[in-house]
């Protein structure tokens, strides 16, 4: 369980930076039995009931230990949603959105690991049609910041979903108190939990409902 202690500068809360969080989160995650994370994926699919009916909906392929599974995707399909999925573009800048069409059209992308839509590439504004955007964070606070890996594409990609929902998909005890935070942070406006379900947290963001 990941918690925000300690007495020394190095270990403890609010006095911890974004790569010693960063550190601590992915140790935890590893450390988490697979039976517990196939659970906690199944959870999540059932846990999108609860979340804005909207026409499109951003997603993202879950990587390495990060919480979910591709049945979230396409429960969102089966449903009747648009699902668009991130494509790391050839130089660093927000994300290029392709559309999710099941998981015999994913190819390997620019990274290691990671699997994007073979479809047409519709550009990095594509982001701005979706009512709901699905974001994947290391961990988010109770005021909607969000910690990610720290590669930056999404701050730069959701200052283009001004009207969109921004949902961070965490693990119940990722859910902290206080992050670290800088100015192009962007906030979430919820967490999808797989124990809690979709929480909703205050938001600074313009134009978010």
């Amino acid at each position: 369980m990941v918690r925000a202690g300690g007495n020394d500068s190095t270990d403890g809360g609010d006095m911890m930076t974004k790569a010693q969080w960063r550190k601590r989160l992915l140790a935890a995650r590893a450390d988490v039995p697979m039976a517990r994370r196939v659970a906690e994926a199944a959870s999540l699919v059932r846990s999108l009931t609860s979340l804005p009916e909207v026409d499109v909906v951003c997603g993202y392929l879950p990587f390495g230990t990060e919480p979910g599974s591709i049945a979230l995707l396409d429960e969102l399909r089966r449903t009747g949603r648009t699902v668009l999925l991130p494509v790391i573009p050839d130089v660093p800048g927000p994300l290029e959105w392709a559309a999710y069409t099941g998981s015999g059209d994913l190819v390997p992308g620019r990274l290691r690991g990671v699997l994007e839509p073979a479809g047409e590439r519709l550009g990095v504004t594509a982001v701005a049609s979706a009512g709901l955007v699905l974001v994947p964070a290391l961990a988010v606070d109770h005021r909607g910041v969000r910690l990610g890996r720290g590669a930056g594409y999404y701050d730069r990609s959701l200052e283009l979903a001004a009207d969109a929902e921004l949902i961070a998909l965490v693990r119940d005890d990722e859910f902290v108190p206080e992050l670290p935070t800088e100015p192009h942070d962007v906030r979430m406006n919820g967490v999808l939990l797989p124990d809690g379900g979709w929480v909703r947290t205050p938001t600074a963001r313009p134009g978010a409902s």
